[in-house]
């Protein structure tokens, strides 16, 4: 707690999202694209069963978290371990808390991307060499409107953990000799995908993996 504190007060020039044309993804060669989320049902998903956890639907064409101690959904399908990109768009309507909790698999086992956490500015990867969200070389302060939508992206490759937000990359972490993990605690029941909200209300919408040659 005191080195998150002590991260805020160095980060007061909070980091701003930016568009596309100050930062690119230089995208690798990939093969095909799924679409995850059909805008129409849960076809493919379960609502994971966080205590506490508010309603989940689907509502003109978005996936709907409604806020709640936690709330989630998990791809029960199949997905690729490695060699993969995996975006969506997400955006808080309420709350002051992280609206996406993005978990997915890594290395043999499975981190998250948190979007708005800590007080709804904080964006990380829990957990690199058992160090979470707001503790490790990927800690971010950031700035999120409510009802804005955000694009967010991770890839994961033999080599390297990125992720981007709104094409600014954000994660650039090699794996070689790092050790990868979840906190602990309820996002556990994410894996192997899944998204989630902490007291917050979100909307989802265009999720998608794509497989990279």
């Amino acid at each position: 707690m005191k080195r998150l504190i002590a991260l805020f007060l160095l980060s007061l020039a909070v980091v701003p999202v930016v568009s596309a044309a100050e930062s690119k993804t230089n995208t690798p060669a990939g093969g095909k694209e799924r679409v995850l989320f059909d805008g129409v049902s849960l076809k493919g998903w379960g609502v994971t069963d966080f205590a506490g956890k508010g309603e989940v639907k689907v509502e003109n064409g978005l996936l709907v978290l409604e806020s709640g101690y936690m709330t989630g959904v998990h791809w029960t399908n199949d997905l690729p371990k490695t060699n993969y990109e995996l975006s969506l768009e997400a955006r808080r309507v309420s709350g002051n808390d992280f609206f996406c909790g993005l978990t997915f698999p890594i290395a043999g086992t499975n981190v998250s991307l948190i979007v708005g956490g800590w007080g709804g500015g904080l964006v990380g990867i829990s957990s690199i060499d058992g160090m979470d969200a707001s503790e490790n070389e990927t800690t971010k302060f950031m700035s999120f409107e409510k009802e804005r939508w955000y694009a967010v992206k991770v890839r994961v490759t033999p080599a390297k953990l990125e992720a981007w937000l709104d094409d600014k990359k954000i994660v650039d972490v090699a794996t070689a000799e790092r050790r990868f993990s979840l906190r602990s605690g309820p996002i556990e029941q994410s894996v192997p995908l899944g998204v989630a909200t902490y007291e917050t209300k979100a909307h989802l919408r265009n999720i998608k993996v794509r497989e990279l040659d």
